[in-house]
């Protein structure tokens, strides 16, 4: 059998802790969690068992490959190149596309995403029962770090979710008409529940209640390793992330404040480091001791092994990112010197070893076991251009240029930025780094002034290259109604309009086979070239 075959058949399942793991998946038809109710649960009723628990209020899916390949950060190589390339996996075609993915449910699929994610909702819903439970019987525990977790990870799966699944945020009164994903905050006790998609609106406003709730009773205090979990720094980095998605401004610089102290050019990441090969780069760019990286996220994933075949960060995508030139340098960032690899021919692309795969054998003579890749969730880095982004509409402008130049200094760049090299270099004509930005027509209370521009594509240049293979350029491109083109081979340019309603990536089928509303207006590619849209 496939190496690869195996992998995949063995990733499929989640790991969950306890006899009762199988109440954790939610919304799915398959007959495996749907046929039987289990009647012999483990009994969460001590400390120690809830805080074990909330070690899967974590997903172990990776969304970047859904994100990515939906995003501008990837091109098709057999349509800019003289080659017939195969996708590593045929849903990679689905995505690219921006089609319904309906040939896998493996890791890295909207599937795997959606039960990952859904997964960790449920135990932290149980914690967060167990947690009352037992404050009855025992009232003299102090359970708020535990119940803080729970609280934060459910708000924050579900941010991912409505984020991948539905349309961006627009404001309270236009998001109350899009349509969410399901809030789940009760434990599963059914084979299969009754769960509605609320609005966008209403599932920011329970990721917010969560998020306040849960803000005030996290303390560091309570874990072995801090950055395995929601601690106070990736906390208030997780709040400054939504309140920008959600446009509260004052917020964010707030909350970006408490992660980025007083002196935040000694909290960013040391890109002045050599490296003998990409391994080590992988390895020292997940470092739970360095101070840039919040919260590091195991997950089950082959992102690592797309680069090279059909779909590479190739072209236009790398020109205007990572192998492409700045307000500041020429060619490409000096922190990527001697950082950027390929795989297969150099003319299929770059990649950065960020999406380095750890392989752990279950079966080292058979070559069977997991495939992992370990997200820096929340950065020092990120949450920087968080802030930039947000005093830049406070008309802090002075502040902003700042912290823009501070994300330039530490990417070894030869210029100091200024506000002047920032509107001379973003203008119109370079299209490569400015793209018509639709955020009006998404809302009329998102207004940017002409002064505001030029820095916001200046933010969001950065954005892009500081989150390459992580997935919020997808977020960025939604956040603002930019439009998009692939250039898919045997088919020609297909463009992503700002309204798009593939811009909400298809929920799974087995969840719509199980009564839940899908998306409307989105391709389900069969097998042979017909097409069906659901409506």
């Amino acid at each position: 059998m496939n190496i690869n075959k195996k992998i995949k058949s063995k990733l499929f399942h989640i790991p969950l802790q306890g006899a009762w793991g199988l109440l954790f998946v939610l919304l799915t038809s398959c007959s495996d969690f749907l046929s039987t109710l289990p009647d012999n649960r483990a009994q969460v009723d001590s400390e120690t068992k809830i805080s074990q628990l909330l070690v899967s209020a974590y997903p172990g899916a990776n969304y970047s490959v859904v994100a990515e390949l939906s995003s501008d950060n990837f091109v098709d190589n057999n349509a800019i190149l003289p080659v017939n390339l195969a996708a590593f996996d045929r849903m990679h075609d689905e995505i690219f596309a921006w089609n319904a993915v309906t040939s896998s449910t493996q890791e890295d699929s909207p599937s795997y995403v959606w039960e990952s994610y859904y997964a960790a909702i449920a135990a932290a819903n149980k914690a967060l029962q167990a947690i009352e439970e037992l404050k009855i019987t025992q009232p003299q525990l102090n359970l708020n770090p535990q119940k803080g977790e729970a609280l934060l990870s459910r708000a924050y799966s579900h941010f991912v979710l409505v984020n991948i699944f539905a349309k961006t945020y627009k404001d309270e009164t236009a998001s109350a008409q899009d349509m969410g994903i399901p809030y789940a905050t009760e434990p599963e006790t059914v084979v299969q529940g009754n769960y509605k998609r609320e609005s966008v609106q209403a599932v920011y406003a329970k990721i917010q209640k969560d998020l306040e709730e849960g803000i005030g009773l996290i303390t560091d205090q309570a874990y072995k390793v801090p950055k395995y979990h929601f601690n106070k720094k990736t906390t208030a980095a997780f709040a400054a992330r939504f309140y920008l998605y959600k446009r509260d401004y004052e917020k964010v610089v707030l909350y970006a404040n408490e992660v980025l102290g007083a002196s935040p050019e000694s909290v960013l990441r040391n890109w002045d480091k050599n490296y003998d090969n990409s391994d080590a780069i992988g390895n020292d760019y997940i470092d739970s001791q360095a101070a840039c990286n919040l919260l590091l996220l195991p997950t089950s994933s082959v992102f690592n092994r797309i680069f090279g075949t059909r779909y590479g960060h190739n072209d236009a995508a790398m020109s205007g990112s990572t192998y492409g030139r700045g307000p500041t340098w020429d060619g490409f960032l000096p922190c990527f010197y001697g950082k950027l690899y390929i795989r297969g021919e150099q003319d299929y692309g770059v990649f950065f070893p960020k999406t380095n795969e750890f392989f752990e054998y279950t079966d080292k003579i058979a070559g069977i076991g997991y495939a992992h890749v370990v997200r820096t969730e929340f950065t020092t880095d990120e949450t920087l251009l968080c802030r930039a982004e947000a005093l830049i509409y406070l008309n802090r402008t002075a502040e902003a240029v700042a912290d823009l130049e501070r994300w330039n200094k530490s990417h070894l760049a030869p210029t100091t930025l200024t506000e002047q090299i920032i509107r001379n270099f973003y203008v119109s004509n370079n299209t490569l780094f400015v793209k018509t930005l639709n955020n009006d027509k998404l809302s009329p209370s998102f207004t940017l002034s002409a002064a505001q521009r030029p820095l916001i594509h200046c933010v969001l240049h950065f954005r892009r290259i500081e989150t390459m293979f992580e997935g919020l350029r997808w977020f960025d491109i939604k956040r603002y109604g930019i439009e998009i083109e692939h250039n898919i081979s045997g088919t020609g340019n297909t463009k992503l309009l700002y309204n798009d309603d593939r811009r909400a990536i298809q929920i799974p089928q087995e969840v719509i086979s199980a009564g839940i509303a899908p998306n409307p207006g989105i391709k389900t590619s069969n097998s042979g070239n017909n097409d069906i849209r659901i409506n």
